[in-house]
């Protein structure tokens, strides 16, 4: 489609924004939301008629991109047919969604709790396990990102959490692996790995492992700088969730449905968790959905005591539909094995050739459509780019490197000192190559600010 400019339109659009709409995790009079008119495929343009090629996935969750028709015409099949029915009753959308989704994840990860996003489903992953084990405690780690309600954002490791954090949330953070950034003083993934599970193992040991419910973790983190577990971390901390036993869950929330390359990245890892959360590209949010894989033992647990929990549109049909088509277009269009291939043979070679002549790249990682760049002032000491949790003229670094790629047309996804490079996992090969020329301009404003 041909972005059509409509300025006089986009300024109403502009103006009923600013008047009535409350922007999440914003100071409300410091910003100033872009008016979107359209988009398509791998890409999303303005009123002006300026396109953008979207390199965040909207917030990492458009995995086939935006407007696919086959998932649009089940959107308006499912709303000619049914448009909403209560979750107490069997409909064919949410069993065929369902049984899908329960086809692709690991082990046995049979049953299906609908909710309406990726927090909601941590909020239902963590009060499962507390019921099955009888155990008050969570423990989660620095450096990652579960959610934005009450308890999802308690067991976040970012800066958003302290605002809403009193303390009383049951939950203890611990350090998770990072090479590039140790706290173990460890100088290979092997001593990283080993030291991390150690200090885990310690947490839990003057944490009490009989007060422990869960561990959660994001199977690589994501909003937090998509750091790849080194070999042998999760089934590690498998291991110590089968001696004490304590519910291992996974949020998949970002990394599932062929974001890494792979349905699920448990399966990168060869693990099983207790519970696996999933939003975001289950159905490349065209409708909002999420949910909680749940395994034999802990689903048993439900069999005869009622679970304390549910939501209104838990499963809704036209979210349901959408994730039927979507998962089947994936299936059908080869999209996960084509993540992968583009990963491999694109996208991790052009970002190692741009890391090797920006000063400002510290680092390259991960995988399939799942990646990012750490920005840094100086290699040697791996200073970052900006302090961290930095705002207003300490952010300038970044800023500036964000409004470089927008203006030459790609729509980018940065937090903190880092950029991801997380499109559509559907994008082409040459669309792909275009948004990283972008990047590469936009990495000489980053490089101004190194020494």
């Amino acid at each position: 489609m041909t972005p059509q400019p409509n300025p006089q339109a986009g300024a109403a659009v502009k103006a009923a924004d600013r008047a009535h709409v409350f922007h999440s995790w914003s100071a409300q009079e410091l910003i100033d939301p872009l008016a979107v008119a359209g988009a398509e495929g791998s890409y999303f343009w303005d009123y002006e008629g300026k396109r953008y090629l979207d390199f965040s996935s909207g917030l990492v969750y458009t995995n086939i991109g935006y407007q696919h028709p086959k998932v649009v015409a089940a959107i308006q099949e499912q709303a000619a047919r049914m448009t909403t029915f209560a979750p107490a009753f069997a409909v064919e959308a949410r069993s065929e969604a369902a049984r899908l989704i329960a086809e692709r994840t690991p082990g046995d990860l049979d049953k299906i709790f609908f909710t309406n996003g990726g927090a909601d489903a941590v909020e239902h992953a963590l009060r499962m396990a507390r019921l099955h084990t009888g155990r008050p405690k969570v423990l989660s780690a620095y450096r990652s990102y579960h959610g934005g309600t009450q308890q999802a954002v308690n067991v976040t490791g970012d800066p958003r959490r302290w605002a809403s954090d009193s303390g009383t949330a049951g939950v203890v953070h611990f350090w998770a692996p990072f090479l590039y950034r140790s706290r173990f003083y460890a100088e290979t993934e092997e001593q990283e790995c080993a030291r991390a599970l150690e200090h885990l193992e310690t947490t839990i040991a003057f944490e009490g492992p009989g007060t422990i419910a869960a561990i959660v973790l994001e199977t690589i983190p994501g909003t937090a700088g998509i750091m790849m577990p080194p070999a042998g971390y999760l089934a590690g901390v498998r291991e110590i969730c089968d001696k004490h036993g304590i519910v291992f869950v996974l949020d998949e929330v970002m990394a599932g449905f062929g974001r890494t390359g792979t349905w699920f990245a448990a399966g990168l890892y060869d693990v099983v968790p207790d519970l696996m959360t999933f939003a975001k590209g289950v159905n490349s949010g065209y409708v909002p959905l999420g949910g909680v894989a749940i395994s034999a033992e802990i689903a048993a647990t439900f069999a005869e005591r009622p679970y304390p929990g549910g939501l209104t549109y838990s499963g809704h049909p036209l979210a349901c539909a959408a994730a039927v088509a979507t998962i089947n277009v994936m299936a059908e269009e080869g999209v996960v094995e084509h993540a992968a291939r583009l990963g491999a043979e694109v996208v991790e070679p052009a970002l190692r050739e741009l890391a090797e002549r920006h000063p400002s790249v510290g680092e390259v990682r991960g995988t399939g459509m799942f990646w990012a760049l750490e920005l840094v002032k100086d290699r040697e000491t791996r200073e970052p780019l900006v302090p961290y949790n930095a705002t207003g003229q300490a952010a300038a670094p970044m800023s500036a490197f964000a409004a470089s790629a927008k203006a030459h047309g790609l729509w980018p996804f940065v937090n903190m000192n880092r950029t991801h490079v997380v499109p559509p996992c559907n994008i082409t090969e040459a669309e792909l190559k275009e948004g990283l020329a972008a990047l590469d301009t936009a990495l000489s404003v980053a490089d101004e600010y190194t020494r």
